[in-house]
């Protein structure tokens, strides 16, 4: 039967990037903070795309730029806390400030997390070309971060970079106006 090849439904459907972006940037202008920014992604980044096991951000730890610590994140696992940023996958893509994506943690040595992860990606974000922070997704399938799927982690991760920007320079602009 012919007909029934065109009925199959994939297995795994891939999210619909651009309208999830939108939907981001629009909870972006009303959000109480970039926290909550990075929480309401974090949510619905796991929600929405299965293979997604565990979606957090590791905010760079002031004032000694030295360690990565955890932030607003959902997940099936208990995430680490604190990771030094000579350490792990978080710690390279913190150091080379460019997306780490393995496919297969098994055969990196970098990977600290659990035994359950199969693939990761861990995507820097910047505030004036320094790293402070990071959107990192952990995933129990091999083979789990396509091309696109990276461009569009990237954007979320950028997403978030102009909205801690802006929120900087909201607390500076309040700062040197206060009596």
């Amino acid at each position: 039967m012919a007909g029934c090849e065109a009925n199959k439904e994939t297995p795994f459907k891939m999210p619909a990037y651009e309208e999830q972006l939108k939907e981001f940037e629009a909870y972006g202008r009303v959000a109480d903070g970039v926290k909550s920014l990075m929480q309401h992604i974090s949510q619905r980044l796991h929600e929405e795309t299965a293979r997604y096991n565990w979606v957090g951000f590791y905010l760079m730890e002031v004032p000694t730029f030295k360690a990565l610590v955890l932030g607003p994140h959902v997940g099936s696992f208990k995430p680490t806390l604190r990771i030094p940023l000579d350490k792990g996958l978080c710690g390279a893509a913190a150091t080379s400030g460019e997306t780490v994506v393995v496919n297969d943690v098994g055969v990196d040595p970098r990977y600290l997390g659990s035994d359950l992860v199969k693939s990761n990606i861990v995507a820097p974000i910047f505030v004036k070309k320094r790293v402070v922070a990071e959107l990192c997704i952990e995933s129990y399938f091999l083979d789990t971060f396509t091309a696109s799927a990276q461009k569009f982690i990237e954007s979320c991760a950028a997403l978030v970079g102009r909205y801690m920007e802006k929120e900087a320079i909201a607390a500076a602009q309040n700062a040197d106006t206060a009596p």
